[in-house]
């Protein structure tokens, strides 16, 4: 049986939409072989296209993050060079699901404090939260990422101070990590 063309389902609409991502994201979870057409839509030439790939991608390495992995080089190399906003925050949820060796998990700390200094609030509320998972498998990143919540606590925008309160208490209550 043919498989379907996923990424014409994520065509049309407008960017205030996610279009039939949560289907398409349910298709690939079902079976796990359609993932790749997910990645190839990360950097198809349509906009809505890379923005609902990377929805569709994000929510099914959710309960599947071992799927990212066998695309970890692309991943990690869009998210070096996106400058767009929905697959900034998209990549910084799936990122941090990948195994990443110390060198990569340095990279992928910088580009999080890159994302920090975008215009997009959303960007940076999921940058935070990238660096938190982040160094959850990599404790050299804690104090990066402790020392970029409480910056947001001072200077953030509402989300992102309520955003790093949460992500402080749940390293605090969980003891996760090294202490500073």
């Amino acid at each position: 049986m043919p498989q379907p063309d996923l990424l014409a389902l994520l065509r049309g609409g407008d960017r205030r939409s996610i279009g039939e991502s949560d289907r398409v994201a349910a298709m690939v979870s079902r079976d796990l072989r359609l993932f790749p057409q997910l990645i190839s839509g990360l950097r198809s030439e349509d906009p809505l296209i890379r923005m609902r790939a990377g929805d569709a991608a994000e929510k099914v390495s959710r309960t599947a993050p071992k799927v990212l992995q066998a695309h970890k080089k692309d991943l990690l190399a869009l998210m070096a060079e996106t400058d767009e906003q929905e697959l900034r925050w998209h990549l910084a949820a799936m990122v941090p699901r990948l195994e990443l060796s110390g060198s990569e998990c340095s990279s992928v700390a910088s580009a999080f404090k890159s994302y920090l200094k975008d215009r997009s609030s959303i960007v940076k509320t999921s940058a935070l939260e990238g660096l938190v998972d982040l160094s959850r498998h990599d404790p050299a990143i804690h104090r990066v990422a402790t020392g970029a919540l409480r910056q947001a606590l001072r200077n953030g925008t509402p989300a992102m101070k309520a955003r790093s309160r949460k992500l402080l208490a749940q390293i605090h209550a969980k003891k996760i990590f090294l202490t500073t």
